[in-house]
């Protein structure tokens, strides 16, 4: 199984690439996981509708031109579904016996993800209503990547 992750911006915070590094070492006994980081596209602080939407469509061309056409696709959006541990979990294994070996998680920019980048998406997914920084969601898409495959595995770990 190959898993995805891009994402928009690079990682700065040396305890995020820590906590990230680690999951990704623990990962790699059940998949082959890697990060595509995109650049982001520079901007004032204050953007009218207009500049905003052209931000993130920018954004969205260059996330789009990571993605295969066979990959599974998540977008993280806040207003995606919400899903147990659990439940995603299932989700991952059932995509790997169906025949989707290829899974991309993608992570917007500070504006968040292009309509074209959700329209593309198998599906959204969303960690809940708070906005958290791309870096620390990096680490908790990381860290429920792997705690889904240790509930698959039935480890003691989920407990």
């Amino acid at each position: 199984m190959n898993i995805k992750l891009v994402v928009v911006g690079k990682l700065k915070e040396k305890y995020f690439k820590s906590g990230i590094d680690e999951y990704s070492k623990r990962l790699s006994r059940f998949c082959k996981f890697r990060i595509i980081e995109v650049p982001d596209e520079k901007a004032p602080e204050f953007l009218s509708e207009s500049e905003m939407q052209d931000v993130m469509d920018k954004e969205g061309t260059r996330i789009l031109d990571k993605i295969a056409d066979k990959e599974y696709v998540y977008a993280l959006a806040i207003l995606g579904k919400e899903r147990a541990s659990e439940e995603f979990a299932k989700e991952i294994d059932k995509l790997a016996t169906y025949g989707h070996s290829d899974i991309t998680f993608v992570i917007g920019g500070s504006l968040g993800l292009a309509p074209k980048v959700l329209k593309h998406a198998d599906t959204q997914i969303s960690f809940g209503r708070f906005t958290l920084p791309h870096q620390l969601m990096r680490l908790v898409l990381t860290e429920q990547i792997y705690r889904a495959f240790m509930i698959n595995e039935g480890s003691p770990y989920h407990k």
